[in-house]
């Protein structure tokens, strides 16, 4: 398949370690990225505020650059654009607001009617590539790391235009994140709000509800959030300084994307995977898999020695018994 490759405006700002391990773990797993022909805005939040047909315009010129590039599909990492992409093209079924699109474009309408389909990041590697075939590439499993999958409120909603995975309960993170050897721990909040764009606006709204997420995430006992989204990323880790533990005590969760893990077990330099410019040090997720692991072959190895205690103990009674048991055996037959 001819895949598109849509990197959308975060990945070139807020989000350059997104786009920095996007490409480096494509680049690993040799997926071959297209970059759409003169790609712009997908419009994001303010355009489809302000103006649908707009909106709908600005993504359907991607999705037409990409069909005159010869491409089936597109990829895109921000579930935003996603979004953007997928509605438009979602849209297109209605011959209004094809026709409309068309005029501000100024293509014909026909033109919009057959545009490629639109895939996440995740979704493409999880189901094009396959989780064998990444699992057969892992250098560095991520054993000992007790990981919650943040999926965020958009990638799979709504369900008729994403088309992706369970809007409530998706599960294609946890099982990529499980074949790089991590642990997945039972996350409820995986598709709750983080506050969005609300940080904007109100920081108090925002520090609430990323509050409750990383609140939940520890109480599960993760070492690491991962995410799949610039903005739900920013909240997380930026908004942290914010909000406190229980107790008054800093929160010092680290915030992953996807691909930065992906990479890591890959064994991608780190270099390339862009962990520096993380809020909070990823080091520290990566020490406490290390101390859980130290702890549960502790655990082992205490427990061969309990073992093997027992079973002295065992053998050193039976061996006390026997002569006795011999003696009575013997005044039996006298």
């Amino acid at each position: 398949m001819n895949l598109a490759y849509y990197p959308g405006c975060s990945g070139l700002g807020t989000s350059r370690e997104y786009e920095r391990s996007t490409r480096a773990v494509c680049a690993a797993l040799g997926v071959a990225l297209t970059e759409i022909p003169d790609w712009s805005c997908c419009g994001s939040t303010p355009a489809h505020a302000l103006d649908h047909t707009l909106s709908g315009a600005l993504s359907a010129r991607n999705l037409v650059g990409a069909a005159r590039a010869g491409c089936e599909a597109v990829a895109t990492p921000c579930p935003s654009c996603l979004s953007n992409l997928k509605t438009a093209r979602h849209r297109m079924a209605d011959d209004g607001f094809r026709a409309a699109v068309g005029r501000l474009l100024d293509e014909p309408a026909d033109a919009l009617a057959t545009l490629p389909d639109v895939h996440s990041m995740l979704e493409m590697l999880v189901t094009r590539v396959g989780l064998d075939a990444i699992r057969a590439k892992v250098r560095r499993p991520l054993a000992g790391l007790r990981v919650a999958p943040y999926y965020g409120c958009i990638m799979t909603r709504p369900a008729d235009v994403m088309r992706f995975d369970d809007p409530e309960n998706p599960t294609s993170m946890d099982d990529l994140l499980t074949a790089l050897g991590a642990e997945v721990v039972p996350y409820p909040y995986k598709v709750e709000c983080c506050g969005a764009s609300y940080g904007v606006a109100r920081n108090d709204i925002v520090a609430r509800l990323s509050g409750r997420l990383l609140g939940a995430a520890r109480d599960a006992g993760a070492h690491a959030v991962v995410v799949a989204c610039p903005l739900c990323q920013m909240n997380l880790d930026l908004r942290q300084p914010q909000v406190t533990w229980p107790g008054g005590h800093a929160m010092d969760m680290p915030v992953f994307y996807f691909t930065q893990l992906l990479g890591r077990a890959l064994g991608v330099p780190e270099s390339e995977l862009g962990l520096e410019q993380l809020c909070v040090d990823p080091a520290i997720a990566f020490r406490r898999a290390e101390q859980a692991l130290a702890a549960r072959e502790a655990e082992k190895a205490a427990a061969v020695r309990s073992g093997k205690a027992t079973t002295v103990r065992a053998s050193a009674a039976a061996g006390q018994d026997g002569p006795d048991e011999a003696g009575r055996a013997e005044g039996g037959r006298a």
